[in-house]
């Protein structure tokens, strides 16, 4: 969508859902469940990720231009935290809880709570799992997201027209975010019968049966650190006499930058012999990378497409309106199945950095040094 399109379409939606929703700034606190409250309590895993800076800043100007009030906490990859957070909201009394979650099995006590209140609970682009109380499910089609980092190392590599072996290192998400088993999953179904076939070999031994055990290679927290150092203990144990990386599979954008460092720490030169190393969400320093040839690709998730679609759904909600979801059978939370808005993610690779990401409005020329 070009920005002038995007533009007109943001502010059609901003002018629909002011035209229907009160406007006022203030709130009584301590009113029942049926009260005239437009409260919107936005819950957010971390500040330390650039993605969630911008999703949090995002959905909250949508909701405040269309008329909501609105609190948006963040906090700091703590769960214990992120309870409190959602207790304090509930004692508010919000209309809509839209909450990412930092671990999708822990949330099912205080999300009671909010049922009883009659609060409505939006699960934002992390599925929260083993509780009725979460009502919708937005996000992107995190599947695809895999499938598609896993279609384009076989692309690069050749590996449909029979070359290799080639030695690969592969790397999951964190294990207590459910999105982490749906992209490795993705990646995994499309690498799987290379691996049997021995066109890629993982000198690590990494123990990858089937895309259910995808924990072996988890890295906690998403963190960049971690993966660069797990990057730097596979590197030194099994890349001895002269052995290379040819390709990591990284699930998204933070572990690539840790894996991007530790390639470079150990003698790695961008270039021939570079390895195919794959990413998501775009994020800025990753982009860069993409265009100095550090790392081969990104899936994107146009996030503000996201916040576009919660905010469509909170105010659904609000006016008790049918709230709308294309998918009702994928994300089963182990107690039910929850209504799911998907969208579609896009590869980025250094050709299509300005037609994708700069033509769209996602980023500035001068901010990539384009």
């Amino acid at each position: 969508m070009g920005i002038r399109l995007r533009a007109f379409a943001a502010l059609a939606m901003a002018a629909t859902l002011a035209a229907t929703t009160a406007c006022s700034d203030t709130r009584d606190d301590n009113s029942d469940s049926g009260s005239d409250s437009n409260l919107i309590g936005i819950v957010m895993p971390t500040r330390s990720l650039e993605r969630w800076n911008n999703d949090g800043a995002h959905l909250e100007d949508l909701l405040k231009t269309a008329g909501y009030t609105t609190t948006l906490q963040y906090a700091d990859n703590k769960v214990d935290q992120q309870i409190t957070q959602l207790q304090n909201m509930i004692n508010q009394n919000p209309k809509v809880l839209v909450v990412a979650s930092i671990d999708g099995t822990a949330l099912g006590p205080v999300l009671a709570k909010a049922a009883s209140q009659k609060i409505k609970v939006i699960a934002y682009d992390r599925l929260i799992n083993k509780t009725p109380d979460v009502d919708y499910y937005a996000t992107f089609d995190n599947y695809q997201v895999g499938k598609l980092q896993g279609e384009f190392i076989v692309k690069q590599l050749g590996l449909d027209a029979g070359k290799g072996p080639f030695n690969l290192e592969p790397f999951a998400g964190s294990s207590d975010d459910n999105n982490a088993k749906f992209f490795f999953s993705g990646a995994w179904d499309v690498l799987k019968p290379y691996v049997d076939s021995g066109k890629l070999v993982i000198p690590s031994g990494k123990k990858l049966a089937s895309n259910e055990d995808w924990k072996n290679v988890s890295i906690d927290g998403w963190l960049s650190q971690k993966a660069q150092s797990e990057m730097d203990n596979r590197i030194n144990s099994f890349y001895t006499g002269g052995k290379k990386v040819d390709v990591v599979l990284s699930p998204n954008d933070s572990l690539a930058l840790g894996i991007e460092q530790s390639l470079e720490s150990k003698g790695y030169k961008v270039g021939p012999g570079w390895p195919v190393i794959t990413g998501q969400d775009a994020d800025l320093a990753n982009t860069k990378n993409i265009l100095a040839g550090k790392q081969s690709m990104t899936v994107w998730k146009d996030t503000r497409t996201l916040g576009d679609q919660v905010a469509k759904m909170v105010d659904q909600i609000v006016k008790g309106q049918t709230v709308e979801t294309n998918d009702t059978k994928t994300y089963d939370n182990e107690v039910k199945v929850v209504p799911a808005y998907l969208l579609p993610p896009v590869v980025v690779i250094k050709d299509d950095v300005k037609a994708k990401l700069v033509d769209s409005g996602f980023y500035t020329a001068d901010k990539l040094g384009l």
